[in-house]
């Protein structure tokens, strides 16, 4: 006897095909996350306290959502249902960067809801790191819509190694390799990345959660659906944003207008940290370190190494 499907209802409406934008770090999910959060009937939430409770600690323990099964994804499902609701209290407790993709309050102003609760047809999350979490994600909403973004992974290592949050990762205190390995995570696979990740460099570290992070993209392609999955390339949103605007309103089934995201991505120029900066940010020592550890990857992708001219 088949199970009865769960029914999701926030704000009077029900949650049917929730959006999810997944990526590595700085791979490029926030214009596209933009993109979404002012297109009409969508209410996108990102950097919500619950949501990332729950998926950082899936994220860092894997063994965590394994082993609590279906409750796992109950857990998660009531974090994002948490972070959809609209109302004074629950828009007062929305991060900054959150209510700047709406183009509304800045810091320290007064937050009102950034969508009238009346017009949502559809939700979504851009959090990050839910990379980490996309099983979860689809037991807890197995009618989810995800899209992932690619980057070449040294503009992302660039971009990560100016971060201080996402460099926070690596700090001793917040470092778990001692009680999970393989480390999902941080990237880490076998015993020698084990053994000398602490006396690695920032850029191996960056690079192996790059890496990491689109080992579980490849992997999540083979396993879901065409109609579920969508793979934006950050450099064709730069190229293209109107191209790529239209792709996604097919694959939602939804009017993303083309225009929406013309003026959210860099023009691409070296210098303004579009496409192709790392060959300013990067210390030519910093490149042979990430190529080295994530050339395979870079390759794979498409992303033409020094050594293949």
């Amino acid at each position: 006897m088949s199970s009865t499907p769960h029914i999701l209802v926030v704000n009077g409406t029900k949650v049917r095909r929730p959006v999810f934008i997944l990526g590595a770090p700085h791979s490029g999910v926030e214009p596209l996350a933009r993109a979404v959060k002012r297109s009409p009937g969508f209410h996108l939430t990102t950097g919500r306290h619950g949501v990332l409770r729950v998926t950082y600690a899936f994220a860092r323990q894997p063994a965590i959502a394994s082993e609590r099964g279906k409750g796992a994804a109950r857990v998660l499902r009531d974090a994002c249902a948490e972070a959809w609701l609209v109302s004074a209290r629950a828009c007062a407790q929305c991060p900054d960067e959150c209510r700047d993709m709406a183009g509304l309050a800045s810091p320290g102003e007064p937050a009102g809801p950034c969508v009238d609760p009346g017009r949502i047809t559809r939700f979504a999350d851009a959090s990050p790191d839910l990379i980490y979490s996309a099983d979860v994600l689809l037991d807890a909403f197995p009618d989810a819509q995800l899209v992932q973004v690619i980057r070449d992974g040294r503009d992302a290592v660039a971009d990560m190694l100016a971060d201080e949050r996402c460099l926070a990762w690596f700090k001793p205190g917040l470092a778990n390799l001692d009680t999970v390995f393989p480390n999902p995570f941080l990237g880490v696979e076998d015993h020698t990345e084990r053994s000398r990740w602490p006396a690695a460099a920032p850029a191996v570290k960056c690079a192996l959660r790059w890496r990491g992070s689109v080992r579980l993209s490849a992997r999540l392609r083979l396993q879901v659906p065409a109609e579920q999955l969508l793979t934006v390339r950050y450099e064709d949103l730069v190229a293209a944003p109107r191209r790529v605007a239209a792709d996604l309103s097919e694959y939602l089934d939804a009017p993303i207008p083309r225009t929406v995201l013309s003026g959210l991505v860099p023009a691409g120029t070296r210098d303004d940290g579009g496409v192709g900066a790392w060959r300013e940010r990067l210390t030519p020592r910093q490149l042979g370190q990430v190529e080295k550890v994530a050339g395979t990857e870079l390759r794979r992708l498409g992303y033409r190494l020094g050594s293949d001219r």
